[in-house]
């Protein structure tokens, strides 16, 4: 069941939707998923260190995430 709170709001993006995200130093530090996301059907939220070797994968779900200089 959704949750009450979030189900409705309006603007929010699907949550991991893509399977590749490119991201820069401005997004830092990142999170899966991503910013404008609806959590209600999503896994918890994660921080992605990415700039450790300038891509890493989401535990979770798999996604990719890219540091674009």
């Amino acid at each position: 069941m959704p949750n009450p709170h979030t189900a409705t709001q309006s603007g929010l993006d699907t949550p991991n939707k893509q399977s590749r995200y490119e991201v820069t130093r401005d997004d830092l530090p990142v999170h899966c998923p991503m910013r404008g996301t609806s959590l209600w059907n999503s896994h918890p939220q994660v921080y992605i260190p990415v700039e450790d070797h300038g891509s890493a994968k989401c535990p979770y779900c798999g996604a990719e995430y890219v540091l674009k200089d």
